[in-house]
């Protein structure tokens, strides 16, 4: 395009012939007298969004699903260092724990707060080793044990958790856990 020539002139169109047919509006308002609420697939869908309640994350941890273990299955877990005479005298109940937690009845929820709290509060007291009964859902009929595998999930992502095991039979077997807990200087 040359100095000379105008944008029209060029086959370019200007601003005022694309705008030839606009009409302008009339008000400047919003029409808010019109009721969405009479449309009842739009007002199923805001109830819907109302009662889900967000995913609430505690200590970085989650009530999203997580790997299912079985009841009966023994669980295990030592953070990179944790010397294997350790694990072993875990594993044997010979450290004894200091404190206990028990989480039957509770939702998924509810043992994430409580898993969260009793751990900081216990590392706090400077205790060494706790017990975390989180049951084997026997007692739902074929239904998975939910706790046991959260449980599982939470204690390897809570920082102060060294390692756990299942406990010996006398204090709850494969329905409760050791956990080894970090020492403060």
């Amino acid at each position: 395009m040359s100095d000379s020539q105008s944008p029209a002139e060029d086959g370019a169109l200007s601003f005022e012939d694309l705008m030839q047919d606009v009409q302008r509006h009339q008000h400047d308002r919003a029409d808010i007298a019109r009721n969405n609420a009479s449309d009842p697939q739009s007002l199923a869908l805001r109830r819907a969004a109302a009662t889900q309640e967000p995913e609430r994350v505690i200590d970085g941890l989650s009530s999203e699903a997580v790997e299912i273990v079985e009841s009966g299955e023994e669980l295990l877990f030592a953070a990179p260092g944790i010397q294997i005479r350790v694990m072993k005298r875990l594993r044997q109940g010979h450290i004894p724990w200091e404190q206990g937690l028990d989480l039957h009845g509770m939702t998924v929820d509810q043992a994430r707060d409580e898993l969260s709290t009793f751990i900081r509060d216990a590392l706090r007291n400077r205790a060494r080793a706790v017990l975390i009964v989180h049951g084997k859902a026997y007692s739902q009929a074929g239904r998975q044990p939910l706790l046991k595998s959260h449980v599982n999930d939470w204690l390897r992502r809570l920082d102060g958790v060294l390692a756990f095991c299942s406990a010996q039979p006398r204090d709850g077997g494969t329905g409760a856990l050791y956990v080894l807990l970090k020492q403060k200087k």
